[in-house]
């Protein structure tokens, strides 16, 4: 039985996928990212129990990658989607948001055939993504001045292109893995925790597309440092 526990759980992250879709359809996006971030438990789960249980298997593999589009690829383009017919401005912008599911397609089955995101990502991973787009409202809510800004629909619109195609760059981001607790040698992954922490603390959920807009940036530095290191 044990080894179908992981797969349990991976059902589960695939049942808040499909419930988000189902309330943000029905109008109650902030509800959105509730659903997003309880699937990114689970997700993070079913890969924990997997490796606890020694339970890896094909099938788990594949269900976690159709999981993971549903939740955080079909349910954050559906959210976009909405925002974006909120604004009212333009017929046809709305349907601009279906970039981030077919990217986040295109960005499980890369990852799923790529050998080298073993030690960092290649592209932001969907989970990210979904986050920062469920939890724009929020910010909107949080910030009220700022929110005005990135949910215009022309501004929304841009970073609904921005994100999808940040999530088939062939851009090395940090993965949150820890060989050692080294300040010196982690001390980017520590930064980035340590403004998750105050972020949070301070806007709540709202305060979550601050914390992908900043991995974004460190992620960027590191690359730059690892790239300046391996010249010299």
């Amino acid at each position: 039985m044990k080894k179908h526990i992981p797969n349990l759980i991976t059902c589960l992250n695939l049942c808040s996928g499909m419930a988000g879709i189902y309330v943000v359809l029905e109008g109650r996006i902030l509800w959105g990212a509730y659903f997003v971030m309880a699937a990114a438990v689970f997700d993070f789960l079913d890969g924990f129990l997997a490796k606890l249980l020694s339970a890896h298997s094909e099938i788990g593999k594949q269900l976690d990658s159709l999981a993971d589009m549903v939740t955080f690829g079909v349910l954050p383009a559906f959210i976009a989607f909405k925002l974006l017919q909120s604004g009212g401005q333009l017929e046809y912008l709305p349907y601009l948001a279906f970039l981030i599911g077919i990217q986040s397609a295109l960005r499980l089955a890369k990852f799923n055939i790529d050998e080298r995101q073993s030690e960092r990502f290649i592209g932001l991973p969907t989970p990210a993504n979904a986050l920062f787009f469920s939890t724009l409202p929020h910010l909107a809510l949080s910030i009220p001045s700022l929110g005005k800004t990135l949910l215009h629909p022309i501004v929304l619109g841009l970073l609904v292109v921005i994100f999808a195609f940040l999530l088939t760059a062939e851009l090395p981001l940090l993965a949150l893995k820890f060989k050692t607790f080294s300040v010196k040698k982690n001390f980017l992954k520590y930064t980035l925790l340590a403004v998750g922490f105050f972020v949070l603390v301070f806007w709540g959920v709202g305060g979550v597309p601050f914390i992908i807009v900043t991995y974004l940036g460190l992620s960027m530095v590191d690359h730059s440092l690892t790239k300046n290191a391996v010249q010299l």
